[in-house]
């Protein structure tokens, strides 16, 4: 039994969510963003509520249940108050500009790294505090953007070098000194 998927999803003041076919749109003060539900799953909107349902217990059927319930629940998060990421930059010379909208790493290789976000996506470099901070109303593509931005220099176990989340721990190693002792 999904216990997620049971619970109604709140619609918060600002946000309006319409149905066409097994489509649902949502939309509020920071835009509007779509999701195809599958067939096998229902949907009732009731008020400032929607409830999902499925037909039977099936595992497949369950997973589907909590899944789109949640969704729809981050899109009505999104829209109204939006998503963020931060990250920070860890490195002697390492840096970020943001010019014309793209992002440019010098992040200790030869050459800087430029990175296009894709649309809905507004990136903001923090210069004083050496960070970069991702957001937009999808999570799903902001979370996807940081992880992006991260894998071009991924933090190091030996000096903790790289790009960072903002509260990401970070397990050192001992280098080669240590051993030796």
């Amino acid at each position: 039994m999904s216990r997620i998927g049971n619970k109604p999803v709140k619609i918060l003041n600002g946000a309006k969510v319409n149905s066409s076919g097994q489509s649902l749109e949502v939309t509020g003060p920071k835009g509007s963003l779509k999701l195809w539900v599958n067939p096998i799953i229902k949907y009732e909107i009731k008020g400032d509520e929607v409830q999902f349902s499925r037909k039977s217990d099936i595992k497949r059927e369950k997973a589907l249940h909590g899944l789109y319930a949640v969704l729809l629940k981050n899109m009505v998060t999104g829209v109204i108050d939006g998503y963020t990421k931060r990250l920070e930059l860890s490195g002697i010379g390492f840096r970020a500009d943001l010019k014309t909208d793209k992002l440019f790493l010098n992040i200790g290789y030869s050459h800087p790294i430029i990175f296009n976000p894709p649309e809905g996506i507004k990136l903001q470099v923090l210069t004083q505090e050496n960070a970069i901070v991702v957001s937009g109303i999808d999570k799903q593509l902001v979370g996807q953007v940081a992880a992006k931005i991260r894998s071009f220099r991924p933090p190091e176990p030996y000096k903790g070098k790289g790009i960072k989340y903002e509260k990401e721990f970070i397990r050192r190693k001992a280098g080669k000194a240590a051993a030796a002792k």
